[in-house]
């Protein structure tokens, strides 16, 4: 996988505002590539399922810091309802 390509969940692809937050943080970028195309399909699910603009830039942050915490998936998110 080439530098910058985001590897994509299992049902979503990577919103561009999403990409924007993990590209520049190379620790982040490596986190995201190493999680399961389903624990990236839950991040992504997760922050599009927000209704305001303000939500999903707080849930944005939030799966970043995450990551970075080591947490993998959404906490408290009963899953993407998109996938079969």
């Amino acid at each position: 996988m080439k530098e910058k390509e985001l590897a994509q969940g299992v049902v979503h692809r990577v919103p561009m505002d999403v990409q924007k937050t993990i590209i520049p943080n190379l620790a982040v970028q490596t986190i995201w590539n190493k999680i399961t195309p389903l624990a990236r399909n839950e991040w992504i699910c997760w922050i599009e399922s927000a209704k305001k603009k303000e939500t999903r830039l707080k849930r944005i942050k939030i799966m970043h810091e995450n990551l970075i915490a080591g947490k993998h998936r959404p906490c408290c998110w009963p899953g993407c309802p998109h996938r079969s």
